[in-house]
């Protein structure tokens, strides 16, 4: 069997070194820096001929350089002769502009597939896309992984406390219906309309929310006014408690300012996207690592073992 072979990219290294550990192989040497124009350089410190290649790097603030960095990792290794390159993305950013809603908009999910594909990746693993259709834009394979096992673990702990799954919105029903099942908890949808990019007004509560724990559940949260809104909005319909769960924690902005003066009692994320420090502005955090999913998600494309038990 080829050599298996793992690099990062600057965006995530501890979830790297977590996911080698897991794995029991060590980090690829590499050198992944800048010219001194801030143009993005790479060498690849050793050999990878015929290798199975593994580079892992979220797309996260600051997106265009990480985005960079691993257009040019991918570029680094296919010139380099590995036999099969894997761009491990747990976080895929420009995920949101998924169609022309608008005239004269772009669609910059599609645009940022293309850069990859045409980089050299053989294939994506990713984890919790803005939205599932997503893996369409590639035409190449895309393991779409869901954090649901990682999130899950913490409402059980809270599952006897009366629970609703609250989708922050339509589109975000049939994640939330995941959870429910798996939680034999009703579900209910926050209706609201959006004013502007990064901004949401909620407007009612479509569900019965009185007197049960409300756990609002979407894929990111950025500037964190849908999910503050939708916890008041919760409070308002009589709602004991909230908590919200979320896989990608980007939380721009004034994020962590709302989060800790909104009624949520605490917010549940992954380490798609690394904290730096923010769990130390924000108490509310608490962090569960995809570091255990996506190292055995790696191992399974490696022996070239099925995936799909874990797309659950």
């Amino acid at each position: 069997m080829r050599e298996i072979k793992i690099f990062s990219g600057n965006a995530n290294i501890s979830l790297a070194q977590e996911i080698v550990s897991y794995l029991k192989v060590s980090l690829g040497a590499a050198t992944i820096g800048a010219f001194s124009d801030g143009e993005v350089r790479v060498r690849i410190e050793e050999n990878v001929r015929g290798n199975d290649v593994f580079l892992i790097q979220s797309l996260s603030h600051p997106v265009n350089t990480h985005l960079m960095e691993l257009l040019v990792m991918i570029d680094a290794v296919k010139r380099a002769s590995a036999q099969r390159i894997t761009a491990v993305i747990p976080y895929y950013a420009y995920a949101r502009q998924d169609r022309k809603d608008q005239p004269r908009v772009p669609i910059t999910a599609k645009l940022v597939a293309d850069l990859i594909t045409t980089a050299g990746a053989s294939r994506i693993l990713t984890l919790d896309l803005h939205t599932g259709q997503l893996q369409g834009f590639f035409n190449i394979p895309v393991d779409h992984l869901h954090g649901t096992p990682v999130l899950i673990e913490p409402l059980k702990k809270i599952s006897g406390q009366n629970l609703v799954l609250l989708s922050p919105d339509a589109g975000g029903v049939e994640r939330t219906r995941v959870f429910a099942k798996r939680l034999q908890a009703p579900l209910a949808i926050i209706d609201k309309r959006r004013e502007g990019p990064n901004q949401s007004q909620v407007m009612n509560i479509i569900g019965d929310v009185s007197g049960k724990t409300a756990v609002i559940l979407d894929d990111m949260i950025d500037t964190a006014g849908t999910i503050t809104q939708g916890a008041q909005a919760a409070m308002n319909a009589g709602a004991k408690r909230v908590v919200a769960v979320a896989t990608h924690p980007v939380l721009s902005g004034m994020a962590l300012e709302r989060l800790n003066k909104s009624v949520i009692d605490e917010v549940i994320v992954t380490n798609s996207i690394p904290m730096g420090g923010k769990d130390e502005v924000c108490r509310k955090l608490r962090v569960y690592s995809i570091a255990p999913l996506l190292g055995e998600a790696i191992r399974r494309i490696h022996e070239d073992d099925s995936v799909s038990s874990l797309f659950i």
